[in-house]
């Protein structure tokens, strides 16, 4: 979220400033023997008629009532414009139409501007729950994406009646405790993704014992950092499910975080089938199994507007992704 947008969501902030500017405007224009006393009366019927139009008058026009809406309109500015014009007259010996005239000119345009702010206020609200909607989808998602996955493997264990069952049962547990409690917000500390990662690789290497060279390297202190949850860990999914096998060199799986100051470096790679190319596989399964991918990058554009470079490329007999984040 950028800056305009949070003031656009401070209504506090909103009205202080915008009432300042207003004050500073209205001791330029009027003239009387008490001009703080006249100046702050005339701000009292101005924010009665702002907040009036804005409250009661506006809403006829989300509701397909535009002429309702023009006509009261009308009528409030006109019975505030007599209002100012008692004022003016009452505070000041000399009654000048210029005067009188400057205000009302003053009065439309904070009218205006008044129902512009929270228009356009209400339109980012509604823009922003849209995207918490969506991300909350997206979220639901992968979870089911990932248990899935995961208790293919442990059917897979069972079958076998492996010993190292039980172990994996309880690295499921903390997985699943991560993505169904520690993921309900829109962030969470980086040591806890890395944490996650880690449970679900040593998972993968109790499924796959000595068959697979697998590495995970950390680079950095991770410490007061945050990032969205499972972003990473679709792309290890990934490099598991589609890890091939080749006849020259044994098959890995090399997983690595670099933090440099306030910019992370994930890089996930896995070797792969000479005869086969593990980007088709994605593609081919984007609209299946392979939703996760695809969701991720859905939320790297909605969390991370040009605050992310995702990279995949692939050769004869690898694999690569590489995502850099900017955390700040």
């Amino acid at each position: 979220m950028t800056k305009f947008d949070t003031l656009m969501e401070n209504k506090l902030a909103q009205n202080v400033l915008v009432w300042f500017f207003l004050f500073i405007i209205l001791m330029g224009i009027v003239v009387t023997d008490d001009k703080f006393t006249t100046v702050f009366l005339i701000m009292c019927i101005f924010a009665a008629a702002v907040y009036i139009n804005n409250l009661l008058i506006l809403p006829y026009f989300s509701k397909s009532k535009t002429l309702f809406g023009l006509l009261f309109l009308l009528n409030s500015t006109f019975f505030t414009g007599i209002m100012v014009y008692f004022l003016i007259k009452y505070s000041n010996q000399l009654f000048e139409w210029l005067v009188f005239l400057n205000l009302y000119g003053v009065l439309v345009l904070v009218l205006v501007f008044g129902i512009a702010l929270k228009m356009s206020r209400d339109s980012i609200q509604r823009k922003h729950k849209e995207r918490e909607a969506e991300l909350m989808l997206l979220k639901a998602q992968l979870n089911p994406h990932f248990l899935f996955n995961t208790l293919n493997n442990l059917y897979g264990l069972s079958v076998l009646k492996s010993d190292k069952l039980p172990d994996l049962m309880l690295k499921l547990s903390d997985l699943l405790r991560y993505s169904l409690y520690d993921t309900k917000e829109s962030f969470v500390p980086l040591a806890k993704e890395i944490t996650y990662l880690e449970n679900y690789i040593a998972l993968e290497k109790i499924r796959l014992e000595d068959q697979v060279t697998i590495s995970f390297d950390l680079k950095g202190a991770f410490t007061t950092e945050k990032i969205a949850p499972m972003l990473c860990i679709i792309f290890v999914e990934n490099a598991f499910k589609h890890l091939g096998n080749s006849d020259k060199s044994q098959s890995k799986v090399v997983v690595s975080l670099d933090l440099r100051g306030d910019k992370l470096i994930f890089s996930c790679e896995n070797s792969k089938d000479d005869l086969f190319s593990n980007a088709e596989l994605i593609l081919e399964n984007e609209d299946g199994s392979g939703i996760g991918l695809k969701n991720v990058k859905k939320r790297l554009s909605l969390l991370y507007p040009e605050k992310h470079t995702l990279t995949i490329s692939k050769n004869l007999t690898l694999f690569k992704v590489q995502l850099i984040l900017d955390l700040n």
